[in-house]
């Protein structure tokens, strides 16, 4: 079973904080749910982050989930198996 790697979350936490400078940020560790999966296998880790930025005023979906894929950099190629992403604008999240 892949175990929980705070390492990882708090490098997550750290590139969207000097990226984005969100307003909110969650970074969730869920590679305990992907037990047996191939990325776990791999050692890449499935996670969740929920984060306000006004960085995605005005942008559509998939334009946010780039910003937060470039300010991850190579960590989703080498760190993390699957991301899902709930990215919100400051007046999104009233």
């Amino acid at each position: 079973m892949p175990r929980l790697n705070p390492a990882r979350v708090e490098r997550i936490r750290a590139l969207l904080t000097e990226a984005l400078a969100p307003l909110v940020l969650e970074v969730h560790d869920d590679s305990h749910r992907h037990a047996g999966h191939a990325g776990a296998r791999g050692g890449q880790g499935h996670f969740r982050v929920e984060i306000v930025s006004a960085a995605f005023a005005g942008k559509p979906p998939l334009a946010r989930h780039r910003l937060v894929y470039a300010a991850l950099g190579t960590m989703m190629q080498t760190d993390i198996h699957a991301l899902a992403i709930h990215a919100r604008a400051p007046d999104e999240a009233r």
